[in-house]
């Protein structure tokens, strides 16, 4: 009898240690974490039973490097930028990551050759292709902006601009629309001529701008009228005019494309499930699931066949894509390398300039 009781309370304390298993994962907010939620969270526990906590920040990859250097880690995984993602793998505040956990393709073909060229790095994996764009309220802009050049075009269409309070893709742009070529954007910015060229021309309307940190601030700007255009990233649009059903539109000229990727902080309490919740959520079927919640591309080839109809059940998604042909005509991939070197010196120069 005595055995038996203490082979149930084991078993007890066994079954109990099993489903308090969790893992935290800090993203975006907004309809971005919404996508994750449905096309990974939920259907991870429902086949791990592990639960997932969601948290938000407005960039991630600032307070995981802080619970990193104090020591205090409570994130398990992050979503970051791509060149976040390098500088904190740099830094060594990253895990590694064992690309041969995760999945094949349906058709086997292995993951190392199904991500997308740069998708997969030593501390990171992807999950989607995003951009930063900039759109505009139809109905409280007289004409139809085209062009990035519009967006600093205050006589032909006046107004406030909503910019993101960050250097990074706000220099790219100045550039673009000062007549630049996408293919010489990072040349020119390596240089302290193209810096100037950069700062002169967000100069013309810098009296203008409503500046932004987080992702769902610029619809809500668009949408209350409080800018006229913004840049924004592409599927936060998306999500304001089909699901929210605000007139705003995207302008694809000058789109600077970027990845966004997973990665496990060093130390995170439950890095076994993370690992376990990065190889669920990059498949091929999770992928192409996100796809249909938002506008931004999955990072596996093999996903794109399976993208077609938004939630709704009629909005078909490739066309708001970022990656689709007909929105590539000026676009800029971001130069992570780039941005790994110059990060904290562009910033440095770009605070000085707002306290102007």
């Amino acid at each position: 009898m005595k055995k038996t009781l203490i082979l149930t309370t084991a078993l007890t304390g066994f079954a109990f240690a099993a489903s308090a298993a969790e893992v935290t994962v800090m993203s975006w907010g907004g309809a971005y974490t919404k996508s994750q939620v449905e096309a990974y969270q939920k259907p991870f526990t429902a086949e791990t039973g592990i639960t997932v906590n969601s948290v938000d920040s407005d960039n991630p990859a600032t307070p995981i490097k802080a619970q990193v250097e104090a020591g205090n880690v409570t994130v398990d995984v992050a979503d970051v930028e791509f060149s976040d993602a390098i500088r904190l793998c740099d830094e060594g505040l990253l895990e590694t990551i064992d690309q041969s956990m995760l999945p094949a393709a349906p058709d086997g073909t292995s993951a190392a050759d199904d991500f997308i060229d740069g998708a997969l790095q030593d501390c990171a994996v992807a999950n989607i292709v995003w951009s930063t764009v900039f759109a505009y309220n139809s109905a409280n802009n007289d004409g139809t902006p085209t062009t990035i050049g519009d967006f600093f075009d205050l006589e032909k269409f006046p107004g406030k601009r909503g910019l993101r309070k960050s250097a990074k893709a706000t220099l790219e742009m100045a550039l673009m629309a000062d007549g630049v070529p996408a293919a010489e954007v990072y040349g020119l910015l390596d240089s302290a001529e193209g810096v100037d060229r950069a700062f002169a021309k967000l100069d013309t309307i810098k009296a203008d701008i409503v500046w932004w940190e987080a992702g769902a601030q610029p619809p809500q700007l668009l949408a209350d009228g409080e800018v006229v255009m913004s840049t924004a990233y592409n599927g936060r649009i998306f999500n304001a005019a089909v699901a929210e059903n605000q007139p705003l539109v995207v302008v694809w000229d000058g789109q600077i494309l970027d990845f966004d990727l997973f990665v496990v902080p060093k130390g995170a309490p439950n890095k076994e499930e993370a690992m376990k919740f990065i190889a669920f959520s990059t498949d091929t079927q999770r992928l192409a699931d996100q796809a249909s919640w938002i506008s931004y591309g999955p990072a596996r080839k093999s996903s794109g066949a399976m993208v077609g109809l938004y939630s709704d059940g009629k909005t078909e998604m490739g066309p708001h894509m970022p990656t689709a042909e007909a929105n590539l005509g000026n676009a800029l991939v971001n130069n992570f390398e780039f941005w790994v070197d110059h990060d904290a010196e562009l910033n440095e120069r770009f605070n000085a300039w707002l306290a102007n």
